[in-house]
């Protein structure tokens, strides 16, 4: 019997795979924590910054970004972060993207009508051809453009987030995209409510162009209610909208990714399964009633993956 129990405990560990596997995938997660603690702190200095008087105009995004750009460069980065500042600029902002579909439903996109979705498509494939044509005349990185034209004609921030998945661009171009999307839509924000007098819009036309047009779906909550609550509401529609052709748009890209890159890219799905679970979150929203509070827990979740990504990344 002892012999046995002699020989048992000199089988090596590496008889058991399974077990090596569990404790990798342990020692991962384990190395992953101190960059994930790391992200969280900065996101959290960016949402608290937004009470400070002159910094409640910028969203949580792009303070985040700034206040890591600022850690980076003061402090550096710590070698033991750099797996979990990885994790949360890939992996959690994938999540953010599917949890995104929890804001829209296929009646929303309905109740504007066919006229108000024709507006919409049409507003946001004009502004994507015209940044796209824009950037190539000026000099601007073929890629940079991508990210900024789909900031501009989609959702901001999400849509380039999603985008750089299949455009594959440098991360600083991905921080200068969400700084020029933020800036202009915080213009916009701002001034498209004073312009509505003089142009002679009513609620409703002036809600479907605020939701047409402006970036983020933050700034055209901000400046649609700003005109009324009918304004407020049909912005609000006019926007989802355009937040749901952000998975045609990333398999077109990816498509186009596709086309002129490596085998290796090439063999990647033209659609990513984030954008997938993002249409079936989608249709389970318009098919299931879901709580008023689990959607309002969904969107802040959405917005905390968001600025966690992006602190990542600045």
């Amino acid at each position: 019997m002892s012999s046995v129990s002699h020989f048992a405990n000199d089988i090596p560990k590496s008889a058991f795979p399974a077990d090596v596997a569990q404790g990798r995938k342990s020692l991962s997660w384990n190395g992953s924590v101190p960059g994930i603690v790391l992200v969280t702190m900065i996101t959290a200095v960016a949402f608290s910054a937004r009470n400070v008087s002159g910094f409640a105009l910028f969203s949580p995004m792009i303070l985040a970004v700034v206040a890591g750009m600022i850690y980076s460069n003061v402090l550096g980065t710590p070698v033991h972060a750099k797996a979990g500042i990885a994790f949360s600029q890939k992996r959690l902002l994938r999540f953010a993207i599917v949890l995104l579909g929890f804001q829209l439903t296929l009646g929303q996109v309905v109740s504007i009508g066919a006229g108000g979705v024709g507006i919409v498509a049409a507003t946001l494939g004009a502004t994507f051809v015209f940044t796209i044509t824009l950037g190539r005349l000026i000099g601007v990185d073929a890629k940079l453009a991508q990210l900024i034209a789909a900031g501009t004609s989609i959702c901001g921030a999400s849509a380039i987030v999603a985008t750089n998945i299949v455009t594959d661009a440098r991360d600083e171009d991905v921080t200068y995209a969400v700084a020029s999307i933020t800036l202009f839509g915080t213009v916009a924000m701002l001034g498209f409510p004073l312009m509505a007098p003089m142009l002679g819009l009513d609620q409703h036309a002036f809600g479907l162009w605020a939701g047409a047009s402006i970036h983020e779906v933050a700034q055209v909550i901000g400046a649609g209610f700003q005109n009324g609550t009918q304004s407020g509401e049909i912005a609000t529609v006019a926007k989802l909208t355009r937040v749901a052709m952000l998975a045609p748009m990333v398999v077109a890209l990816g498509l186009m990714a596709r086309g002129r890159s490596s085998s290796e890219v090439a063999a990647r799905p033209p659609m990513p399964w984030f954008v997938a679970a993002f249409v079936a979150v989608v249709a389970l929203n318009s098919l299931v009633t879901v709580p008023t509070e689990v959607k309002s827990a969904m969107a802040l979740a959405t917005t905390i993956m968001l600025t966690m990504g992006l602190a990542a990344m600045g």
